[in-house]
């Protein structure tokens, strides 16, 4: 404040003492002063009114216009900010201390009072102000943030045991707003007995130290009864002694975090379109089950594994969103037929799981799997239409010997997949001679890959031919598998294993190329440019394929043969189930040329409607038929009737199966056309096949 001016402003009624004021405040310091003078109330309020506020005011308490503090009240009302001193000769202390705690800075008394005490005072006086707003300022300050922050603020001080807490601790809990809470007891009678052994322990004190920072999140009992989440955070002072002096901190809400962490946490273990527990909530479910287990044996539960049967038909046909619904519709019948303490989860795709807790015996588990499969026999409606499905449960009931969930899971689908294949159960418990199955199988499926890199297989033939005059006239190409250790092998022993991993279409088309190339070749050599027909064993699942037409046509015309010596067979269930699509495209390969046979007729719908919608060329009755004939009469109807049945839609007829010279002369009898089978001879090499044509050339001559 050195060199500066300081403005004055003097409210004093009598000139006498306002001189001795003057005379005091020209006296040389570190300063000087501007005084201005004024006689009453009135005209110090109309000074301070002009716009130029003093840096000071002396103020003298009786005046003509008002005595005592009135005068005071209306000065410091007018001059918010500016430090007041009262100068008079009214020497009351109850008075004094009014004035200072109405926020005068100082009281002097005038006959006391000499040049250095009144320029001291004034000094002092300008400081406390600027220091007092500036406090202020901070208070200001803090309660903006305070009340910016939304957070409840409180102070503990262990001296008085007495605690404050901000106005929002009123908002979090619930209280009404006139309600203060004076101790930090009330604070831990509302937290949750869960949580507040911790939050004692983290207010403990640490003798070590002379602060301690601290938080936790912990929930707080509102008014309601309901808890609601907070985060607490605060500091802890420690007195000399070690204990606790002061605490202080804040308590923010944090109930929509919570929300939004039970949100994503319930949407990472829920199924979206279901809202079943999915795959992961289930694992860890069935973990805790099998943790239980172990620790007690009686405590026993068993996992229901299914899947819908023919669901990609749903998707197919109806669409994506049907299939949906349908899936939909499921989880909330499966909920009201498991058991009160069940799970039941959707493991994906079209996969449930459910476990089966604390059972008594297998008779709960097959109660469970018995009201799931009521379930599925009552219709649902899906896209405005009625439709019914069904499913295949596998069973896992728990044992000693599992380690995992896993293991656990791997059983119950390894018995699914049996209840897949049965035609008698549709829900399969789990024994050990599965999973040996399950190795097999899959060391199989290894070896196959194997084998398709190493070019392991080969192609056999087996004759057909005219019953009339016993002469070749085609051969079917079937497919065999040289084991490097098991010797030669047919398809029955490796098909299923082949159909799983998605090998089919690739070995088919391989087949297709391979008999194609040696129906060439015995053309060349043997036929002398005659017909001789080659027949291959196809699925109508690798006719999807885009541009699979183009690919057969292909085939054919590089290999050179005619479109009519190739000849497709397809078995009488396939025929039936495949897709328009692929209809078309079976379509496309007749006009081509291409032969369409069906095999193993008479074991499946036999639809006349599909013969005559299809115009199929050639039907070979199941060897089944064959091997009765001479042992049941209903046999020979059937042959008879097919053969008939041929003749009448000008379609070719092949008997399978033909093993001995009774059976080739009932076939004769009943004017079936063509017929192979161990009485021509086995399926053979294709070296061991051009031999057959060359003695047949030769017979011939």
């Amino acid at each position: 404040m050195n060199g500066e001016t300081i403005d004055v402003l003097l409210v004093e009624d009598n000139p006498q003492e306002a001189d001795i004021v003057r005379l005091y405040l020209a006296k040389k310091y570190t300063h000087s002063y501007a005084i201005r003078h004024v006689r009453s109330i009135g005209a110090a309020l109309t000074e301070l009114s002009g716009g130029r506020r003093p840096d000071v005011i002396l103020l003298d308490l009786h005046l003509p216009d008002t005595k005592g503090l009135e005068g005071f009240r209306h000065v410091a009302g007018a001059a918010a900010g500016v430090p007041v001193i009262i100068l008079t000769n009214c020497n009351e202390e109850s008075m004094a201390a009014s004035a200072v705690r109405g926020g005068a800075q100082d009281y002097l008394i005038k006959r006391e009072v000499n040049a250095a005490l009144l320029h001291r005072a004034i000094l002092y006086a300008i400081e406390r102000q600027r220091s007092e707003q500036a406090l202020l300022k901070v208070k200001e300050r803090y309660a903006l943030a305070v009340a910016g922050a939304n957070d409840c603020i409180w102070d503990w001080d262990a001296a008085t045991d007495e605690a404050y807490f901000s106005p929002r601790w009123n908002e979090l809990v619930g209280l009404a707003a006139d309600v203060r809470v004076h101790r930090l007891q009330d604070w831990f009678d509302r937290v949750h007995p869960e949580d507040v052994g911790e939050l004692r322990r983290l207010l403990r004190a640490h003798p070590d130290s002379e602060r301690k920072h601290f938080e936790q999140e912990l929930r707080l009992r509102h008014e309601s009864g309901d808890y609601i989440w907070v985060y607490a955070r605060g500091v802890i002072i420690n007195g000399a002694d070690g204990r606790a002096a002061r605490m202080a901190g804040s308590i923010s809400s944090i109930a929509k975090r919570k929300e939004t962490e039970n949100q994503l946490i319930h949407r990472a273990l829920h199924d979206p379109l279901t809202g079943l527990p999915n795959r992961v909530l289930f694992i860890d479910r069935l973990q805790q089950a099998l943790r239980r287990f172990k620790r007690n044996n009686e405590l026993r539960f068993a996992v229901l594994y299914f899947d819908l049967d023919r669901f990609k038909f749903v998707n197919d046909s109806l669409g994506h969103s049907a299939g949906d619904s349908l899936l939909v519709s499921i989880a909330r019948r499966l909920h009201s037929v498991i058991r009160p303490g069940d799970t039941v989860a959707r493991m994906g795709g079209d996969e449930f799981a459910v476990l089966v807790s604390d059972m008594e015996d297998e008779s709960d588990t097959a109660q469970v799997a018995e009201r799931i499969h009521h379930l599925f026999q009552q219709e649902f409606s899906i896209a405005g239409r009625g439709m019914y499905t069904s499913a295949s449960i596998g069973v896992a009931v728990a044992t000693r010997q599992y380690q995992s969930p896993d293991e656990l899971l791997r059983d119950a689908d390894l018995a699914m997949y049996r209840a897949k294949r049965s035609e008698t159960e549709n829900t399969v418990i789990f024994d050990t001679t599965m999973h040996q199955a399950a190795i097999s199988r899959l060391n199989m499926e290894t070896d196959l890959r194997r084998a398709v890199a190493r070019g392991e297989f080969v192609v056999y033939y087996q004759p057909i031919v005219s019953i009339e005059d016993q002469r070749i006239v085609a051969f079917e190409a079937l497919l065999r598998w040289a084991h490097p250790k098991k010797g030669l092998l047919a398809p029955e022993s490796f098909l299923s294993v082949v159909e799983d991993t998605g090998m089919l279409a690739t070995l088919s088309w391989w087949v297709l190329e391979e008999a194609c190339r040696q129906a060439r070749e015995w053309r060349r050599v043997f036929m002398n440019g005659t017909s001789l027909g080659i027949s291959v064993n196809v699925s109508a699942s690798m006719f999807r394929a885009e541009h699979a037409a183009q690919r057969l046509k292909n085939i054919v015309l590089d290999s050179g043969i005619a479109p009519g010596d190739l000849s497709l067979e397809l078995t009488e269930r396939d025929c039936l189930d495949h897709e328009a699509a692929t209809e078309a495209t079976l379509a496309e390969i007749r006009r081509f040329g291409v032969r369409i046979h069906m095999d193993d007729f008479g074991t499946g719908y036999s639809s006349l409607s599909y013969l005559q919608r299809c115009a199929l060329d050639t039907l070979k009755i199941d060897r089944s038929f064959v091997q009765n004939l001479g042992q049941e009469e209903q046999s020979v109807a059937i042959i008879k009737t097919i053969v008939g049945l041929g003749q009448m839609l000008d379609i070719n007829v092949v008997a399978e199966g033909v093993e001995s010279k009774d059976q080739l002369d009932t076939l004769a009898a009943l004017k079936c056309p063509e017929a192979q089978g161990f009485w021509f001879s086995r399926p053979v090499s294709a070296g061991e096949a051009s031999q057959l044509l060359r003695q047949a050339a030769h017979a011939g001559h």
